[in-house]
Parts: C-alpha cells; structure tokens; sequence
C-alpha cells in the first residue's frame, strides 16, 4: 500500500480507545475504486464504536476529504479530536457550508389556496390580453375595409403560402391513414351484424363533419401556430418589436392581422383538403376489406351527408383558424427577451391552440346538433 493511500487504524488501548486517520484524505485518491469501500466500511466502524479521533497524522486534507469526514461524524463535532489548526479551519468551513439538511416541511392549506389563486390570477391576465387582442383585430379590420388599398395584401400572401400550401401534403398524408384505419375498424364490427353498407354514412358523417376540421386544425396549430408564436417571438428577443414601436408601425395592423387573415383563409381549404383525403383512404379500405366499390361510396355519399353538414365544417374551420392565429400572436407578443421564454411561450401556444380546439368543437357539437343529423 502507498504511503499517502488514504487509512484509517483503530486504536484498542483501554485508556484510549480512538480512531487514527492517515494518508491523503483528497478528492483524487478517494475516488479510487479500491480505497473508497473501505473507507465507508472503516468510517462506519469508527463512528459506531466511537472514542477519540486523531487527524494529525494526515499528509493532506482537501475540502472533499473533509465533507467525507463532517458526513460520517452525522454533521456535529466528536466528543473527542486531536487536531491540527489548519484542519480544523478546513472542517470549520466545511460544516459553515454544510449543514444539516433541511427537514420536510408539510404543504398548509393556505399555500395550496394561494398557488390555485395565483394560477386563476395568471388565467384572468391571459383573458385579458386575449380579449384586447381580439378587440384591436377587430379595429384593424375596419381599418381595413375603410382603406383596402393600404392593407398589408403581400404579408397575407406570404402567410397564405405558408399555412396552407405548404401543409397540403401533411394534412393529406395524415387525414388518409385516418380515413383507412376508421373504416378497417368500423368494418370489424358492421360485418358482424351485415350493415356494410353503412359505412359510407359513418365515415362521411364523422370526416365531413368533425374529423376533418378537427384533424386539419389540429395538425396546423401544431405546425403554424408555433409558427406564428416563435416568429413573433424571436423578434421580440432580436427587439424588431420594440423598433416597430420607435418608428410608430402598428403591430396589430402588420403582424396580427395578416396572419389572421390568412389562417381563416387557409382554414376551410385545408379542411376540405384533409377530409377528400380521409374519405379516399376510407373508400379504398372499405373496399378492401368489405367490397365496397368505389362507385358505389360516390353514390351513396350524397344521400347519407346533408350539405349542411359541410357547410357547418366550413364555418368551424374559420373559427379554428381564427382562434389559432390569435392565441399564437398573443403567446408571441408576450415572450420575454431570452431563449427560455421563447420555447416556453411556443410550447404554450400549441397546447393552448389544441385545447381550445377541442373546446369550441365540441361547443360547436352540443349547439348545432339539430343541424345535419
């Protein structure tokens, strides 16, 4: 063994039982593999035993050596010690820094009311700000109809592009698997009672009317309205917000507005879009699996879908692409200038988007349930 290995050596006089630490008692030569077991195993032993504990023959003695050793004596000092000055200097920090640890504290009724108050608080402040955005898209858009020819046609154009063309393959991509995996489910259980021709009235019914606009503003609030959040977001942390402000251009009339626009333009696009390609996936898969021509689904389809079914999915669409555009400009207005709130704000404006979705369809679902049906 190498003389500066750190040891511990039991003393068993019976006039002075004790404990004698030798060696370097340093950071690099306790984290060797062979020494720090028994290191623990002599530190438990001594400390069970107890007695005197003689430091003075140690070559070295580092902060780490010094944790071990305030750690094993249970965070108080022994009852007996030799000690030199400089060690005792170096445990005196040790134990400054290192105190007990701190005792589990019970959560009182009064912490949980006030954390729920705090969280309805941060509710009613985003309510707000959403209603006042709401309320300046409204004035940006008489602003606009009283002056068509000053209105920002080129960034509508430029969003129109990005929300909706590029998403057309996604959506359709998505909305055929759905359109194949409904109907190969629901002819599992027609067959059984010989209704496969009422397939045609499911998938239509569940695609034209909910699945599609929801499937589709699902899928670009994921896509765009993360968009929209980190785009606006970024030009708060880059402060283009706050040199739009200096040179008086309206950040609602420039950044709110088109992207509105465009979103409720895009919205029922791609909601037709995405519900032609989840009824040919249904159509091939009905097919496929129980026979159904597809002469025969173009045939039925009129008869088992009313037109207002459609007409009532287009007018959701609107109200989603609204919604989305509005709730990602407002997560994206109120991004503070560092990293760490632009992903957050981002990753709030997608769940808040999805969520308010499925809110409002199923509000759109309970007030026009006499219409179609």
């Amino acid at each position: 063994m190498e003389e500066n290995t750190p040891r511990i050596t039991p003393l068993t006089t019976p006039d002075k039982p004790g404990i004698v630490l030798s060696g370097c008692w340093t950071a690099a030569r306790l984290a060797e593999p062979a020494t720090w077991p028994q290191i623990q195993s002599g530190l438990r032993a001594g400390t069970v035993a107890g007695g005197h504990w003689d430091l003075r023959d140690l070559e070295r003695l580092d902060h780490t050596g010094a944790q071990v050793l305030w750690n094993a004596w249970g965070h108080q000092w022994p009852a007996a010690l030799s000690i030199q000055d400089a060690q005792r200097t170096m445990l005196t920090r040790v134990a400054q820094y290192s105190g007990p640890p701190p005792a589990a504290t019970r959560i009182s009724a009064w912490q949980v009311f006030l954390f729920f108050g705090s969280r309805v608080w941060l509710l009613i402040d985003h309510l707000r700000g959403f209603i006042r955005l709401m309320g300046q898209l409204l004035l940006d858009g008489l602003k606009l109809l009283r002056q068509p020819n000053r209105g920002p046609w080129r960034d509508v154009s430029g969003h129109l592009f990005h929300i909706g063309a590029t998403a057309l393959p996604i959506t359709a991509l998505v909305g055929f698997l759905i359109g194949v995996v409904l109907a190969y489910l629901m002819s599992q259980q027609l067959r059984q009672f010989g209704a496969d021709a009422f397939i045609v009235n499911i998938l239509g019914i569940s695609l034209i009317r909910e699945l599609g606009p929801v499937l589709a503003a699902i899928l670009i609030a994921g896509r765009s309205g993360s968009a929209i959040t980190a785009q606006i977001g970024v030009m708060r942390v880059t402060e283009e917000l706050d040199a739009m402000r200096v040179m008086g251009i309206e950040q609602g009339y420039r950044l709110v507005l088109p992207r509105a626009m465009a979103m409720a333009l895009a919205m029922p696009l791609l909601t037709v879009w995405t519900t032609l390609a989840a009824l040919a996936g249904g159509m091939l898969a009905s097919d496929l699996t129980m026979g159904v021509t597809p002469a025969y689904f173009f045939a039925a389809l009129p008869d088992a879908v009313q037109a207002s079914n459609l007409t009532l999915a287009m007018g959701k669409s609107v109200v989603f692409g609204l919604l989305i555009a509005l709730i990602g400009c407002h997560f994206g207005l109120r991004v503070k200038p560092n990293t760490e709130s632009l992903g957050q704000g981002t990753t709030s404006s997608v769940v808040t988007s999805i969520t308010i979705v499925i809110l409002v369809d199923a509000l759109f679902a309970v007030v026009f349930k006499d219409i179609g049906i």
